[in-house]
């Protein structure tokens, strides 16, 4: 899916383009079909004729071609409507800072302060969405380098060339021709969100002040971050050892005012014109700089980050869910005793059994449903497990999330300089075998929960296990219901038990036998990512199917918490009468999820009329304040 930004009368309207293949007079028209419908008193004529250029070199464009032949992902383009004027050359806009682009230039309001020592998962992904501008404190005194002796990467090559010694009026040039060799990365670019927690957090190992950069260096690079002027970094050439070289060397390449940038302003563009854009001036790197800005394993920690905290996000709502399910299949409760966890005390198996009991039937919250079907003796494991299976994925993503938490503040250059001790040592800091493992065990550990809910969709849509219609639909025969939406849950599942292979168990010896072992932390980035964007949609057919299984069940109602939840489904999806195209109500679902909404917390109202009743025993919550140990507590 390609996202392109329109301008159009002063507004800018990102417009998502599904089908590339669509012509660029469909963009138009969408454009301006947006625009009548979020400001209705500015009207336009449906058969006004329009024209439409590039935003960053204002090349015209024909309205008869194919989208994907004349524009890239995150492009800017302009539409006039006859008679109206086009708007000055995008540079001049960038230079007067004249833009109002109120619905994609992101808010940075705040500051947070860098100092290589205390950055968390959460900022570092707040820094992404464009949150927080920087300010830097540096950790330790930096010093200017002059060198007498050989120093690798300073007055020597990379790699197989380390024992090659460059002389001193070469220097600038050696550092120069490291970023321009090692930007030798392939694929698509990484998102400007992706891009910016990338640049945030080498902004943060170098602030900690072992990587002797200069503080012109540093400020510079900073300055580009604040101003959002972000460069090309395609997401494929790193073997995670030594660092992330290629996608680092292409970070930098931007900031050199080589290749290409982009800014909220500019879209993508040559890096030069986008910096001075900005009133900003092209980096002039000084000896090590170039191997300080590309040494270390900001690449695989920062995609890493964005997979845990997603991980840690689904896995929360993944229990409500499971808990709708359970209730919709007649469940029993009774396997989240608190005494049966008590004896068994993993801390995630114990906290997924407290959020079940937490909105399920119980001397709390009564369920019509559980009144009347009655309880079994026990349930299938899909249904009774739970707090085992989810439970050791918290555990997992928890152990995730403190390794790369450490990683965030570590010095991962090569080599690194010790100011107080005027030395300068090289070391294996940049292999990145602690985050490609850890995050090869967050791939295995969250797979899990969509492994488990896939069999939960299964029982949901078997008749034979339900005691439900068939595929959870009317007319069954005229009407197939959930019947490929299962299947879309299979794939997915499937899917993700390929991409577990753990990727750092790999290893290819590089440049000449000198990097002759790598973790491959890069792939263990990206396809972690990949499965936990599985889990999200799998999750969200399950939370679907269960909420059209609790229409068989009306006018019984479930417990408040969960009857909140289905609220919260029923605001961006009706239920099934008849079958209808399935894709956007996922995709509905999947974004409800995404943004964190699916849980116990959507029901906090419901929930804080409770806990006055458990005060006495509030120093056994966890996460959030109304889990308790004994709160729902099976009657």
């Amino acid at each position: 899916m390609l996202r392109i930004t329109v301008h159009l009368r002063d507004e800018w309207l990102l417009i998502p383009c599904t089908d590339p293949s669509l012509h660029v007079c469909w963009l138009g028209s969408e454009a301006i079909s947006r625009y009548t419908t979020s400001y209705p008193k500015r009207e336009i004529q449906a058969d006004s004729t329009f024209r439409i250029r590039r935003c960053v070199d204002g090349g015209l464009l024909s309205l008869e071609d194919p989208i994907k032949d004349v524009l890239q992902d995150n492009d800017f383009i302009e539409l006039v409507i006859q008679g109206d004027q086009w708007m000055p050359k995008q540079m001049d806009l960038i230079k007067s800072k004249s833009v109002h682009m109120s619905t994609c230039l992101f808010s940075m309001l705040k500051w947070i302060s860098l100092d290589g020592n205390s950055l968390t998962t959460g900022d570092l992904l707040g820094l992404g969405k464009g949150h927080f501008k920087i300010q830097v404190l540096l950790s330790s005194v930096h010093f200017e380098m002059t060198v007498f002796f050989m120093v690798y990467g300073v007055n020597t090559g990379f790699g197989n060339f380390a024992q090659t010694r460059i002389p001193n009026d070469q220097l600038k040039e050696l550092q120069d021709n490291v970023i321009r060799s090692h930007s030798a990365g392939v694929g698509a670019p990484l998102s400007p969100e992706r891009t910016r927690m990338l640049l945030a957090l080498r902004i943060n190992v170098l602030a900690k002040g072992f990587s002797g950069v200069s503080m012109e260096t540093l400020n510079a690079i900073v300055a580009a971050f604040n101003a959002s002027c972000l460069s090309w970094v395609p997401e494929q050439g790193t073997v995670g050892a030594s660092g992330d070289l290629a996608p680092l060397a292409h970070l930098v390449l931007g900031l050199m005012g080589e290749g290409v940038m982009w800014s909220p302003q500019s879209g993508w563009a040559d890096a030069r014109a986008v910096l001075e854009g900005h009133g900003l001036t092209p980096l002039i790197l000084k000896p090590k700089e170039g191997l300080a800005l590309i040494n270390g394993t900001q690449m695989i920690t920062a995609l890493g980050v964005e997979a845990v905290e997603r991980a840690q996000a689904i896995a929360r709502q993944a229990d409500i869910i499971a808990a709708l399910t359970i209730q919709t299949l007649k469940g029993t409760p009774k396997a989240f005793d608190p005494d049966i966890h008590a004896v068994r005390p993993q801390q995630g198996q114990v906290e997924v059994a407290w959020r079940l009991r937490s909105v399920l039937h119980s001397d709390v919250f009564h369920s019509e449903i559980s009144v009347k079907g009655g309880e079994r003796v026990q349930d299938a494991y899909t249904l009774r497990c739970c707090p085992q299976v989810h439970g050791v994925a918290n555990d997992t993503i928890a152990f995730v999330k403190k390794i790369l938490t450490t990683e965030l503040n570590s010095a991962t250059d090569n080599p690194l300089v010790f100011a107080e001790r005027g030395i300068t040592i090289s070391g294996g800091n940049f292999h990145g075998e602690y985050p490609a493992k850890a995050l090869d065990f967050l791939a295995i550990g969250v797979h899990e929960l969509a492994n488990i809910s896939e069999r939960r969709i299964e029982r949901l849509c078997n008749p034979s296990l339900s005691e439900l219609p068939a595929f959870l639909v009317k007319n069954g025969g005229l009407n197939s219901g959930f019947m490929i939406a299962h299947c879309t849950a299979a794939a997915l599942v499937s899917e993700n038990k390929v991409l577990c292979h753990p990727s750092s168990v790999d290893s290819l010896s590089t440049s000449a036998g000198t990097e002759d072992h790598v973790s491959m932390g890069g792939w263990a980035a990206r396809k972690a990512l990949r499965v936990v964007q599985h889990v999200e949609q799998v999750l969200a057919i399950e939370l679907l199917a269960a909420c059209q299984a609790l229409e068989f069940h009306r006018p019984l109602k479930t417990t408040p918490p969960l009857e909140k939840v289905y609220g919260l489904v029923r605001s961006v999806v009706r239920p099934w009468d008849r079958d209808r195209a399935m894709s956007p109500d996922i995709e509905a679902v999947h974004k409800l999820i995404q943004q964190e909404k699916v849980g116990v917390w959507c029901a906090l109202p419901i929930l804080k009329k409770t806990q006055r009743k458990y005060e006495a025993e509030s120093d056994a919550m966890v996460n959030p304040p109304y889990f308790s140990s004994r709160l729902g507590q099976p009657s």
